[in-house]
């Protein structure tokens, strides 16, 4: 038994070996969190006017439009009724009922008007154009009336009537509140189910939205509260992008339920997103299981439809990278956009391409998380900070990866066919080339890579179950709180532990097995590190770390098959004794 662990010892000692020279040092500051171009400080007044959040109405100065099947009548001559096309031409609230077969309701008022439109049971069909298409005013308002069912529906093709493009069901080219409590259906067979070309804010209401394409589109905002939205969409879910203007194309969210199945992305944001809170349910490209699809089969096509999944593919293999052209392939994230932060809120992501992406940095301060995704589940191209949140990931290709992870808080656990936590970037492929950054202490003179990536965790609880790598960084890893543990595979290049340049520890716990083959450790550390080779374990097989007074420090039973430990606690002090038991076997070791 003591020869085995006197071998076992040894090993060790190659494990730790590098950290006595000095490994190939890099700069090791801290990185600053990436600045973010988006103007997160921005407050619910600012978001919702008065205007916005208003449902009220006088009845009795209402202007009354009762549709009747081919055509209409109204109350006052301010509505030019022309068959079926009803056209509402100055400042006022019109109260709406009744039912237009196949005709449209058009708002075109002068550029200074604020309209308020009441829908208590109105339904639209246009078997040509949208069904409401808001021309001009300064500002609509489409209240849904207290315990009404409306709808607009949309079931041909889209028709020129003017130089604008119409083609969504309802298509609105200025500023569009909706409120309320009652419903709304929207369809589009054929094209979008909403969209403004300015700001769209949904302030209450029930919404059911099926598109052919987005289902809600706009160019400078969507700002979304206390409404229920559930929607089927051929492309995105919520789609909002402004090319003119970088602050604008930004997604609010403060709060409500969003149930979003889309071929495309859940919510696609140009610039930012940022939810304050809400409930979210979101299916992007069918789901996890189609990650290995490169597209969407049904592009464009009316509620989506099934996918005949990609090639199964190897463990720890990267799935086709997605782009956002509609000529190569399809984005099919659950969460996207330009810097993407998030505060709180209840999710339950599906998705074939990334559940949370930012091109540029994330934050995700709190919130509830049930992810499963075929790519990677929080992807940030720079920086990605977690602060807080309980972050469940039951299936990934990688389970947070950016150029920079800072892990400050939270409850997190993922179970990932590649890396756990990567620090590479966007273009990272060692699920395809192995990514090994060499062997027994860091990557030697002749080794390849950027170096310029760091994996920092000071607080929270994680847990990682990884194909991969556990923890992988291009760069560094520094720990200085926090629990962290790490069950890692035995078979093929992979490790507990991989970096380019270092690995410290100053604080927190760190437990971690994994395979021995390409084992690095903590190259140095200001509290105890001990790391051993314990040959072939099962499953199961517990761990116990003991200090010379008998007193348990640490007690696991990693849940895959290991060879290598690696432990550290702030109970463990450099150069004294702890026992080790693995399953039958024991040993004592000192603390580097």
């Amino acid at each position: 038994m003591k020869r085995l662990f006197a071998l076992a010892l040894a090993a060790a000692l190659l494990l730790s070996g590098c950290g006595k020279d000095g490994p190939i040092i890099a700069e090791t500051t801290s990185p600053s969190p990436t600045a973010s171009g988006a103007d997160f400080s921005q407050a619910q007044g600012e978001m919702f006017s008065a205007r916005d959040l208003r449902a009220e109405f006088d009845e009795s100065a209402a202007v009354r439009i009762t549709l009747e099947g081919s055509t209409a009548r109204a109350s006052s001559n301010s509505v030019k009724i022309s068959g079926s096309r009803v056209q509402i031409t100055q400042e006022a609230t019109y109260l709406i009922s009744g039912t237009l077969d196949d005709g449209m309701l058009i708002v075109d008022a002068p550029d200074s008007a604020k309209v308020h439109l009441v829908f208590r049971d109105a339904h639209i069909t246009s078997t040509t154009c949208a069904a409401l298409y808001i021309l001009q005013a300064d500002k609509v308002v489409l209240t849904l009336a207290p315990g009404s069912d409306n709808s607009l529906r949309s079931t041909g093709g889209f028709q020129a009537l003017d130089g604008n493009n119409i083609d969504a069901a309802l298509f609105s080219k200025e500023d569009l509140s909706i409120n309320g409590s009652g419903s709304l259906a929207v369809s589009s067979y054929e094209g979008h189910g909403i969209v403004c070309k300015d700001d769209l804010v949904v302030a209450g209401g029930q919404l059911q939205i099926e598109a052919a394409s987005h289902a809600m589109d706009a160019n400078d905002s969507i700002r979304f509260a206390s409404a229920q939205l559930s929607a089927t969409a051929g492309k995105d879910g919520l789609h909002c992008e402004n090319s003119d203007d970088a602050s604008l194309g930004f997604v609010y969210i403060q709060s409500g339920s969003l149930a979003l199945q889309a071929e495309g992305d859940g919510i696609s944001a140009g610039s930012y997103l940022h939810i304050a809170g809400g409930e979210f349910e979101i299916t992007s490209g069918g789901g996890s299981e189609n990650g290995q699809k490169q597209a969407s089969d049904n592009w464009g096509g009316f509620m989506g439809g099934g996918h005949g999944g990609g090639p199964g593919g190897r463990p720890g293999s990267r799935p086709e990278e997605t782009g956002t052209s509609e000529e190569s392939s399809t984005s099919m994230k659950g969460l996207k956009a330009a810097e993407l932060r998030v505060d709180s809120g209840s999710f339950t992501l599906n998705c074939a391409d990334d559940a949370l992406h930012s091109n540029g940095s994330m934050t995700v301060n709190g919130g509830d998380y049930q992810i499963a995704t075929g790519d990677d589940a929080l992807h940030a191209e720079q920086t990605l900070t977690v602060n807080g949140g309980d972050i469940q990931i039951s299936t990934s290709y990688e389970g947070l990866e950016a150029l920079n992870v800072s892990v400050c808080g939270g409850n997190i656990r993922l179970a990932a066919t590649d890396d756990g936590l990567n620090a590479a970037g966007g273009t990272d492929s060692s699920g395809f080339t192995g990514g090994r950054d060499g062997m027994f202490g860091g990557r030697g003179p002749g080794g390849s890579g950027n170096s310029k990536g760091s994996i920092l965790i000071s607080g929270g609880t994680l847990y990682i179950e990884a194909s991969g790598d556990g923890i992988d960084a291009n760069g560094y890893i520094e720990i200085t709180g926090g629990y962290t543990t790490v069950a890692g595979p035995t078979q093929g290049d992979t490790a507990t532990l991989d970096y380019d340049t270092q690995a410290t520890i100053s604080g927190g716990t760190f437990i971690g097995t994994g395979a021995s083959g390409m084992a690095q450790t903590f190259s140095s550390s200001s509290q105890g590190v001990i790391s051993v080779s314990a040959g072939s374990q099962a499953a199961g097989t517990p761990i116990t770390l003991t200090d010379e007074a008998g007193n348990v420090i640490i007690s696991y039973a990693p849940e895959l098959a290991f060879q290598v430990v690696i432990l550290s606690t702030p109970d463990m002090v450099s150069g004294q004794r702890y026992s080790i038991a693995v399953g039958a076997q024991s040993g004592e070791f000192e603390a580097e």
